[in-house]
Formats: structure tokens, sequence, C-alpha cells
């Protein structure tokens, strides 16, 4: 059953699991019933009644015959919630204090494929206002499909521009906010070498691949005969 795994991951035990779904499907019932409703061995079934009744999950509702009722599944789920919330909070702040966020010149390399585009992704789904990106047009069109509504959406391809890769690669780059940027270079096909590119807070490379998609997005509108460069909103 679905729910009892569910639950598990939660922290009960199988057999906390399984007795809080019979109790649940039975609404109240003495335990050797609930033994039997859930598979579980009569001698296990009074401990760990009690198990669910220390975690809210379960009540006495009767001492002659001895029953169990279930408690509000919602009520549990809402304060796993809250649990989970404070100990993400609490990690947060533990881990915050023993990595501090990176200086903001700091340069990080990126290598192969999956990496950079993991970086691109990972920066547009978390866009605030603007992303301006230049490149290849299969990565252009799924950042695009990928950029949060409401965000300003700036593109362009680097075709007629001074190159900014090596012979046998092709560029990408992407700004985010103002405040993080990636230069990623990819092998063309037929070239050896592996993908690789920086992701940067750094403000002024961040400031330099802002100007250069604008150039190029302007580029392209003059090639094409337009006045503006290609922007968007989602």
């Amino acid at each position: 059953m679905s729910a009892v795994i569910h639950l598990q991951a939660l922290g009960l035990t199988e057999y906390e699991a399984r007795a809080y779904t019979a109790l649940l499907a039975l609404g109240r019932a003495v335990p050797a019933r609930v033994a039997r409703q859930a598979g579980i061995p009569r001698p296990k079934i009074y401990e760990t009644l009690e198990r669910l009744e220390g975690r809210g999950l379960a009540a006495r509702v009767g001492q002659n015959p001895l029953e169990y009722a279930p408690l509000s599944a919602r009520e549990y789920l809402a304060r796993a919630r809250r649990s989970f919330d404070d100990r993400l909070g609490a990690l947060d702040r533990d881990l915050s204090r023993l990595a501090p966020d990176p200086a903001p010149e700091a340069v990080y390399h990126l290598y192969g494929e999956a990496a950079i585009n993991a970086m691109c992704e990972d920066l547009t789904l978390n866009a605030r206002s603007s992303v301006v990106m230049a490149g290849s047009a299969e990565l252009l069109g799924r950042l695009e499909r990928l950029t949060p509504r409401g965000v300003q959406v700036s593109q362009a391809s680097l075709s007629g521009l001074p190159s900014v890769a090596a012979q046998g690669q092709r560029a990408f780059l992407l700004a985010r906010d103002g405040e993080a940027a990636v230069v990623a270079h990819f092998i063309e096909e037929g070239q050896v070498g592996e993908a690789h590119g920086v992701h940067t807070h750094n403000p002024v490379i961040v400031h330099l691949i802002e100007g250069y998609v604008r150039l190029a997005a302007q580029h392209n509108a003059a090639e094409a005969g337009q006045g503006v460069p290609v922007t968007g909103e989602h």
C-alpha cells in the first residue's frame, strides 16, 4: 500500500504505518482486530498502538474492552511539514556557518555539457527579473521555456560577431538578474574535446556578458532589417 510507504518515509516504522492505515480503515477497533487488519503479530500490536498514541496518531477510546481510534491524518501531516521546514531552516543556518556564500569575484569552472546545461537551467529557473542569453538556438529555446512568468528575456545568436570561442567550438552566454552568469564553450560536431565553461557572480563579467548579448541582439535585428532586438516577457 502506497500510504504505508509514504508514512515510513515520514519516520514511522512499518508496523506503525500499517497499524495507522488499518485504524483509518476501521475507524475504531480493539487491538486484536487492528492486528488482523494490518497483518501485524498479536504480541507486537500493543506496543505499536502505544507508539502511535505517543506520536499523536491514535487515541484510546475505551478501556473495557480496550479500543483505539485514529487521530487526524491532516494534523499529523501539518506537524510533519512544520517539523521538516524547521529542520531545513536549521540545516540552512548550519551550512551557512560552515560554508559562507562565495565571494562575488569567484569564478567556478564547469566541465561537460551536462554540468553546463544544469547550471544554465538552474539560473534560468531562479530568475526574478531578467535573463539575457545568446548562442545555440536549441538551448535558447529550452531555456526560454523554463523562464518563470513575468521575467524579461533577451536572446540572440552570436553569428556575425567576433567569436568568443576557439576554433571548433561554439559559445553560449547567459546572465541572470544582473547577478550571475555562465560563459560556456561547446564542442562542434566532429571536433575533439570536452565542453567547458565558467559560472560567476563577478559583477564586471556579468555586466560584460549582458552588454555583449545586447550587442548581438542589435546585430541580429539589423541583419534582419528590424529596428529592435529580440526580447519578450514570460
